[in-house]
C-alpha cells in the first residue's frame, strides 16, 4: 500500500495573493469592528472567499464594489479602504491572465 507523502515545494500563486488578502482584509474587520457596518462587510467578505465564489472568480468582482461602496459610506477607517484596493488590484490580475 502507497502512501501520500507531502509534496516539499509549492509554487505561490497570484491567487494565493488573492487568498491571503481577503483574510488580511477579514482580520482588520474583525479588529476595527466599531464602524457602520462592519457586520455585512464581514458578512460579504466571507461570500467573497466561500467555495462557489472562487470557483466562478467573475462572481467576485461585483461584490468587491459592494463591499468598497459599504466601506466608504459606513465612514470605514482608512486601512480596511486600502486592504479593499488591495484585493481589487489582485483581482484584476488574476481576471486579466484568466
Amino acid at each position: 500500500m502507497n502512501f501520500f507523502t507531502e509534496p516539499t515545494a509549492y509554487e505561490k500563486t497570484i491567487l494565493s495573493d488573492l487568498q491571503g488578502a481577503w483574510e488580511c482584509l477579514r482580520a482588520t474587520l474583525v479588529e476595527q469592528a466599531s464602524f457602520a457596518g462592519w457586520d455585512k462587510l464581514l458578512f460579504h467578505a466571507d461570500e467573497a472567499m466561500s467555495w462557489e465564489t472562487v470557483r466562478h472568480l467573475e462572481r467576485m468582482a461585483p461584490l468587491v464594489v459592494l463591499i468598497r461602496n459599504l466601506a466608504i459610506q459606513g465612514h470605514a477607517p482608512a486601512q480596511v479602504v486600502e486592504e479593499i484596493d488591495a484585493i481589487a488590484d489582485i483581482l484584476a490580475e488574476v481576471l486579466s491572465v484568466s
